[in-house]
């Protein structure tokens, strides 16, 4: 029998018996493990009672906000009706319609939802739907993919491979092979074209070019590119990019997978965030927001040309998932997107969004600050030890300074969010979407506080 949880130590229990996620953990063998118990709006609360401005929304999902009972009342509902059943040859009204809502969401001839229960799971769909796609339409030899260079694509082996951080792909080699990088869009440090964005966008995709005729437009299957890049610190596309992109894909037949697991469902103001940058991909990938994190979902949407082959003779996509397309999980999502247009949440990201940028770019007279990017309700801020140079801190200065000690200040003085050195060092800002101007004004005081004093240990 389990001891009362009011009652024991959840720090301990948690480092005696929950592996954490992404998380070193000696580092809790002699500290408490920060446990969360409870949110509200944009706010968390620990098991001292704190409280803490959600300044990631948990990990880029929480876009209605903490707290939402509609949501839970939803689920409780569906999981008296029907809790589970598989799609694996048979359908359930949540699933069917939700899979309708996602097809009609998304632009162009994108209308089949193959469901997941995240992200990398999404990604993994895409990359193996893309090999079987090009064998049924008679081109054997392509199944390559390109993606870029510090982006994060999940954790599922043939994501993994997709993903172009080499520190997080190191313990698990060998690899699936067939996965190329080229460079990102990060034109704070562009090697050429810096001041000029539509020339540095256009250099930007036509090394996805080169990459496709080094590798032979016959092997290449697909490129996988998140609208604005995660990992790294929220690299937006510079102009032109991503119509350049899709010239380049249709001349050679080769996919183009919009990873959309933290841009999509408002994130950056659209519901998918190929409408925000204006391209029609041949597959998107999501989930994250798609329930507002209330329940685990993900999904990979297929244009109708892509799915055609699938859908003759005896032709299967030969796989799927136990949970994927789960009653519960659809039946919150289609709650959730009631709210987003009840509430208008895209049109109040579009409203706020330059607000947010400019709040954040006050922090540009700290020393430490050398850039602040991104998009919608999702931005980073890089730190540098010199402005003038772009200089960026080594690896003991990373460990010291923004591992010993911003990530620990910005969670002690009430804002959670995320510091990370996955390329340079950036602090990544993506509340949720109901946040105002009262919640970028506590943002930004946070970060100046702690800021201020991190320069200060340099």
């Amino acid at each position: 029998m389990s001891a009362d949880p009011a009652t024991k130590d959840l720090s301990k229990t948690a480092y005696d018996h929950l592996w954490m996620h992404f998380t070193r953990m000696s580092s809790y063998e002699n500290n408490p493990v920060p446990t969360i118990v409870r949110g509200e709006g944009a706010y968390i609360w620990d098991s001292n009672g704190r409280k803490y401005l959600d300044g990631l929304a948990g990990l880029f999902v929480v876009q209605a906000g903490h707290g939402r009972a509609e949501l839970a009342e939803v689920a409780r509902k569906q999981a008296e009706k029907l809790a589970f059943f598989p799609i694996w040859s048979y359908a359930h009204p949540s699933a069917v319609e939700l899979a309708e809502r996602l097809a009609n969401y998304a632009p162009g001839d994108l209308n089949k939802v193959f469901f997941t229960t995240g992200g990398g799971e999404a990604v993994e769909t895409a990359w193996k739907l893309a090999k079987q796609y090009f064998k049924l339409t008679g081109e054997h030899t392509k199944y390559k993919v390109i993606s870029r260079a510090v982006a994060y694509h999940g954790t599922p082996q043939g994501a993994l491979s997709i993903t172009g951080l080499p520190a997080l792909k190191a313990p698990f080699e060998p690899l699936v092979p067939g996965a190329h990088k080229v460079p990102n869009t990060n034109i704070y440090r562009a090697p050429l074209f810096g001041d000029d964005p539509e020339a540095y966008g256009r250099w930007c995709a036509d090394q996805i070019e080169q990459e496709i005729l080094f590798e032979g437009p016959e092997t290449v299957a697909c490129v996988f590119l998140e609208p604005v890049q995660n990992a790294g610190g929220c690299f937006p596309p510079p102009p032109g990019y991503f119509q350049r992109v899709r010239e380049i894909c249709d001349q050679y037949n080769v996919l183009l997978v919009s990873d959309e697991t933290i841009c999509a469902f408002g994130r950056l103001g659209t519901m998918f965030a190929c409408d925000k940058f204006d391209y029609v991909p041949d597959i998107i990938t999501c989930a994250k927001g798609m329930t507002s994190g209330y329940s685990p979902i993900g999904a990979a949407i297929i244009s109708d040309r892509i799915a055609e082959p699938f859908y003759k003779g005896d032709n299967t996509f030969l796989h799927g998932y136990t949970f994927g397309g789960h009653p519960v999980s659809s039946a919150v999502a289609l709650a959730n997107l009631d709210i987003f247009e009840r509430e208008g949440l895209n049109k109040h990201v579009l409203a706020n969004e330059d607000a947010f940028r400019a709040t954040l770019e006050k922090l540009h007279d700290l020393p430490i600050v050398g850039d602040v990017r991104g998009n919608g309700f999702f931005y980073g801020i890089e730190l540098v030890k010199d402005k003038v140079t772009k200089e960026s801190f080594n690896d003991d200065e990373c460990e010291r300074i923004l591992y010993g000690y911003v990530s620990k200040a910005l969670f002690e003085n009430g804002l959670y969010c995320r510091a990370d050195d996955r390329g340079d060092p950036v602090i990544q800002l993506s509340p949720p979407l109901i946040a105002d101007q009262s919640t970028f004004d506590e943002i930004e005081g946070i970060l100046r506080t702690v800021l201020t004093e991190a320069w200060n240990r340099m």
